[in-house]
């Protein structure tokens, strides 16, 4: 079985890839009510709210950081917590999933979440750029990520071009040099908030000096439509369908009710 079918069938059983969607349509549908052109947001705005509210929205779904679940905690000041500031449908379709699946594994500052033996980091991109991303202009955290061996042997690697007695030597030196405590992947992420666009992909990060694909392979989330079970209290299944959920506790904001939308692509972080 090849690396990425085995990721992604084990990461979707799981329930990771299911929060990982969760998290990241919350976000981008929150930088879309709240885009306005008008008072002064732009492309850099939306990347760097994107990432924000994604990695939040991780942390909600995965109970990591301030939102994990503590012993002797009161039930329903927890939900309050994790509901604050989501809209009706993020709580409906919220995925029910076990505090404890996923941890926080931050890489050198770079926030990145755990599960098993893997580790995934993210990635923000402008809109149809996914495949061209360039990780030498990245952070030193995300090259080294990109430095990870080929998962796949029958693939060509940069060893192509030296002799069959030097290949051993230097995979030996690579790997050592770029050994990372677990295997790392990249969730990378875009959105166009003109024309609502979105893109999620899970991949194998490929170092691309001088050009070319970013990927030694990668998956597009959002194949697979988000799971329309929630995560509640543990006596009360939450409602499935959005129009009978009770409204969240919210704070109303003046960014609610807006002239509508105007151009702007979702680079960044």
């Amino acid at each position: 079985m090849s690396e990425r079918k085995d990721v992604i069938t084990s990461f979707e059983d799981a329930g990771v890839l299911p929060g990982i969607r969760w998290a990241y349509l919350s976000a981008t549908a929150r930088v879309s009510v709240d885009y306005s052109e008008a008072a002064g947001h732009d492309a850099t705005w939306v990347g760097i709210t994107r990432f924000t509210l994604f990695r939040d929205r991780l942390d909600r779904v995965f109970a990591c950081g301030r939102y994990a679940v503590r012993e002797g905690a009161d039930a329903e000041l927890s939900l309050d917590v994790l509901h604050a500031e989501l809209s009706e449908r993020d709580i409906a379709t919220l995925p029910r999933l076990a505090p404890d699946l996923v941890v926080r594994a931050d890489l050198n500052g770079s926030p990145g979440w755990g599960w098993k033996g893997w580790r995934w980091l993210l990635a923000s991109s402008a809109f149809g750029k996914l495949d061209e991303l360039p990780w030498p202009q990245k952070s030193p955290t995300k090259q080294r990520v990109a430095q990870q061996p080929n998962p796949d042997p029958g693939q060509a690697s940069l060893f192509d071009d030296f002799a069959a007695e030097e290949v051993p030597g230097l995979a030996e030196l690579i790997t050592a040099t770029h050994q990372l405590d677990r295997e790392t992947l990249v969730v990378a992420h875009s959105q166009d908030v003109d024309h609502d666009g979105r893109e999620l992909v899970m991949g194998r990060a490929r170092l691309n000096y001088g050009g070319g694909d970013a990927w030694y392979w990668r998956h597009d989330l959002l194949e697979v439509p988000p799971s329309e079970s929630g995560r509640g209290s543990a006596t009360k299944p939450a409602p499935t369908d959005p129009e009978t959920v009770p409204d969240a506790p919210v704070k109303l904001r003046h960014s609610d009710m807006k002239e509508p939308r105007r151009r702007a692509d979702g680079g960044g972080q």
